[in-house]
């Protein structure tokens, strides 16, 4: 029990790297934190609990479909935060398992391979993380062909951030409006609303 503890303590830590240390100092979001610790706390507990049970090859992959293709009914989880959700699975998996099998520097070095290679691709290298949001758009003469820089221009004063990608989604010509998604350059510091992948 003693040595479960200290690796579970230890993947909370490697877990808290990523999900602290590096996703929300970039992000500015604290409300998929607690998911990120409690997904990762449960899948380390499962399959270090399940690592003597025997269990067949359909349920294992059913496990493993269940755990890795995660959608909440509610609101649809962005693919960036997708991609760090399956780092720390991968992470717990990892450190629930590979210590029974080899030395813990080499567990390390790869918790240490995962903190290095999140923090160059979000840090150092020069990737531009557009925010996503849906707008009702009332002016729908700049919908037609030919007046998208317009369009662009008329969202980027309203909504006070340089418009660098839109798409055109249900138009209500009743009511003269337009559902649009909105994608620019910044932070999203939004806690409780997700950009939807759909329109």
């Amino acid at each position: 029990m003693t040595e479960i503890a200290l690796h579970f303590a230890a993947n909370l830590f490697s877990c808290w790297i990523i999900v602290r240390m590096i996703y929300q100092s970039k992000a500015k979001r604290r409300d998929y934190v607690f998911t990120f610790m409690m997904v990762s706390a449960s899948i380390f507990l499962l399959c270090r609990m399940l690592f003597g049970v025997k269990l067949d090859l359909a349920f294992a992959l059913g496990l493993f479909a269940i755990f890795g293709i995660i959608r909440y009914r509610t609101n649809t989880v962005p693919i960036r935060e997708m991609t760090y959700l399956f780092l720390v699975i991968a992470l717990a998996v990892m450190n629930a398992l590979a210590p029974i099998s080899m030395p813990w520097m080499e567990v390390s070095a790869g918790n240490a391979a995962l903190w290095m290679l999140a923090f160059i691709l979000e840090k150092l290298v020069f990737v531009e993380h557009l925010v996503t949001k849906r707008v009702v758009y009332d002016r729908i003469e700049l919908l037609q062909e030919g007046k998208r820089e317009e369009l662009k221009a008329d969202l980027s004063q309203r909504i006070g951030e340089k418009v660098e990608r839109i798409e055109i989604g249900d138009v209500d010509l009743l009511r003269e409006t337009a559902v649009i998604k909105v994608s620019y350059g910044g932070d999203d510091h939004s806690e409780h609303i997700d950009p939807s992948d759909g329109l």
